[in-house]
């Protein structure tokens, strides 16, 4: 969610005449639009102790929602733009032993910090995943939830990553995707880095989800889940 050189970088190579494509993308004044929402800039690996500040669990109750999420003992949960692992080291807990973590991010340095803090705490259920900026890399429909929490909205290559993502989840496999909202002024967070819920399903049901379900009891955040558009 905030910047410097490397997502800069990164932001210009994906527009270049040379980069991938990126479906659905449009530029507006020399900045990436898709579903007329501005695409943010990756978070930088510099920016990660921000990830495992202090004040994280009284701003965004993560405990409420890790209560919520639906994760159970042997699941396979995929921890989407997982940064140096606050999110990835409690769920290899929730899921033990028998359930796997596959934590996935694109940037080298953050998977090492994740791999660090993991070994300190001898937790060794996580895969880490070096994705690419249109590829989650993930293992074809073995997942059965893939947890985004406030990365979406910086995907620059959204419907590629989303396809990637459909791919990987087992059949009745979801993804919850957790966004700052947008309809709320109170919530402290820079309106780039925030997404209305019309917004989501919107980006959503065009690449083949519909909204399962959805928690409201959190301070900032939408909790929303997608599951596979069932007449697909």
């Amino acid at each position: 969610m905030y910047r410097i050189c490397f997502s800069t970088l990164l932001l210009i190579v994906c527009l270049s005449g040379s980069a991938r494509a990126q479906e659905g993308v449009v530029l507006q004044n020399g900045l990436p639009f898709y579903q007329g929402r501005e695409i943010a800039q990756t978070m930088h690996y510099k920016g990660a102790p921000w990830l495992i500040r202090e004040s994280r669990q009284r701003e965004e109750d993560c405990e409420k929602m890790l209560e919520n999420l639906g994760a159970t003992p042997g699941m396979t949960i995929c921890d989407m733009g997982c940064g140096n692992g606050f999110y990835s080291l409690k769920l290899a807990e929730m899921v033990g032993k028998d359930g796997k973590i596959l934590a996935v991010d694109i940037q080298p340095q953050m998977l090492r910090l994740l791999k660090a803090r993991a070994a300190r705490k001898k937790i060794e259920n996580i895969e880490l995943i070096l994705g690419d900026i249109d590829d989650p890399k993930l293992p074809e429909g073995e997942v059965d939830l893939i947890m985004c929490v406030d990365v979406y909205h910086e995907f620059s290559h959204p419907t590629e990553m989303l396809a990637g993502m459909r791919k990987a989840l087992k059949p009745e496999g979801m993804i919850v995707l957790l966004e700052f909202r947008m309809e709320d002024p109170n919530v402290p967070i820079k309106t780039l880095h925030k997404m209305s819920k019309e917004q989501m399903l919107k980006e959503y049901k065009a690449n083949g989800f519909q909204l399962a379900k959805e928690f409201d009891g959190l301070p900032w955040q939408h909790m929303m889940f997608f599951e596979k558009t069932k007449d697909e």
